[in-house]
Formats: structure tokens, sequence, C-alpha cells
């Protein structure tokens, strides 16, 4: 009981007011989000480790390398997003989102940037959730990831030769 109490206190400390009131989302929503992080991170390292070894062609073959640096670099944003889960309370997700494959190198990299995509819309809500709930330090975590993510971004569309994806923000 004194556990149960020690969370609700913690969680009623948390939701302090903002400057427009209230936070818009609570711990438990914000543990359930950064899980969803935890399981693209899980699927991104997945993802570049698998296409960093089987992309083929004369033309790929530095973004290949580049792919497994982006696996290192995955791995250290999973557990930086596990460690921020287990922050508040939670218990980070063993799952990860599924991953889809190309025997195309072109459609590999287009998945890839789709999620990477994905992955920065989320950080970016993530980074305004975090600052709803005062946890202003949490945020700044998840601004050193959406560097690394937007630098991924970058490099995947120069890869296919496209513009970087100017991606509207997240009511």
């Amino acid at each position: 009981m004194t556990q149960t109490k020690t969370a609700t206190t913690r969680n009623e400390d948390n939701r302090r007011a903002i400057p427009n009131g209230t936070p818009d989302i609570s711990r438990e929503q914000l543990i359930e989000n950064l899980n969803q992080d935890l399981a693209r991170e899980y699927q991104a390292i997945i993802a570049y480790v698998v296409y960093s070894q089987t992309i083929k062609g004369a033309a790929y073959m530095a973004i290949a390398a580049e792919l497994e640096k982006h696996a290192q670099q995955e791995l250290g944003h999973a557990l930086l997003i596990a460690k921020q889960i287990d922050y508040l309370g939670g218990v980070p997700t063993v799952q990860p989102k599924p991953v889809q494959m190309s025997q195309d190198a072109e459609d590999m990299l287009a998945l890839d940037l789709e999620n990477e995509n994905e992955t920065i819309r989320n950080y970016r809500s993530r980074i305004r959730q975090c600052e709803s709930l005062g946890e202003f330090a949490m945020a700044e975590h998840i601004r050193t990831i959406l560097v690394n993510e937007q630098e991924h971004q970058i490099d995947l569309a120069t890869a296919l030769g496209r513009e970087v994806p100017q991606l509207a923000p997240l009511p």
C-alpha cells in the first residue's frame, strides 16, 4: 500500500500546473508512449542490422556502412528510453515493432526513411509531453535522440536522391 501511495503521490507531484494550466498527459500515458518509442527503436536496430548486411550494389556500399553506425546509435537510444521508462516507474517493453523487408535496396532505404519520419514526429510530440509534466531533463534526453534521428533521415533521403521530408508537426 505504501508503494501505491508513493506512486500516486509521485504522479500527482508530476502533474503540476504548466503555463497553460494542467499537463496534457499523465505519467502512465507517457510511459505507454515511451514504450511505443522503445518498440520502434528495437525495430530500427533489427532493420539496420539486417539491411546493412543484405543491401546489394556498388551504389549502396557507403550507405550500408552508415546503416551499421545507425544500428549502434539506435541501441543507445533504446537504452536511454528504457532508462526513462524505469525512472517514471514503468517497465520497458521487450517487443519490437515488426520489421518490413524487401530484396530491393531502394525499397529498404525507403522503408527506413518512412520509419525515421514516424520516429521524428513521435519524438517531437514526446518532448512536448515531457515538458507538460515538468520532466525537462527527460525532454532534453529525447532532444539528443531527435538530433540523431534527423541525421538518419538526412542520410537516407540523400542515399535515395530525395529531398529531406518536411514533416508536419503533430498536434
